[in-house]
């Protein structure tokens, strides 16, 4: 049995392991020399697994966005940027006001908050692709704005289409 003495003598791998550095010039230097000898010799077999992946990868990224956003991931390069999202909220909102015209139920007075709500949000996408060149302090700040104009008329366009807020 070794005594504490012995014990601080002999020092254990897992002190020798912290004690060392991970990557040494040397071991560095060794490495790189390994990759240039088997490099090549791998490097046509393995990179179509790599190009595979990095496009499963790429795909399944595209997909969490487009879900995200809570559109098809065929429309995604339609709404790209800083302000994608909001781009998204103000064609749903243009799309759910041609509904609310095209109702056989729907009145004068709907048709004409339609007209009037999809001047604002014309006015709300310009806004956006206008904030897009911005700094991001300016961006950030026009992007609240234009949330706020557009939240009243999404709250307006479902109370005429009947569902409880």
């Amino acid at each position: 049995m070794l005594s504490t003495a012995s014990a601080t003598r002999f020092p254990t791998m897992a002190r020798v392991k912290r004690s060392r550095p991970r990557l040494t010039p040397s071991s560095a230097k060794n490495l790189v020399g390994v990759a240039k000898v088997i490099g090549p010799a791998v490097l046509p077999v393995v990179t179509p697994y790599l190009m595979k992946a990095a496009g499963a990868a790429r795909d399944g990224l595209d997909r969490r966005r487009a879900r995200r956003l809570g559109i098809d991931v065929a429309e995604l390069a339609e709404f790209t940027g800083r302000g994608g999202a909001l781009h998204v909220r103000i064609v749903g909102a243009d799309q759910s006001l041609a509904e609310l015209e095209g109702r056989e139920s729907a009145s004068d007075d709907d048709r004409a908050y339609a007209t009037r709500a999809r001047d604002t949000l014309a006015n709300l996408a310009a806004a956006v692709r206008a904030a897009e060149r911005m700094p991001t302090a300016r961006r950030k700040a026009a992007h609240k704005s234009i949330r706020h104009g557009l939240d009243p008329i999404e709250r307006e366009l479902l109370r005429r289409l009947g569902v409880p807020a």
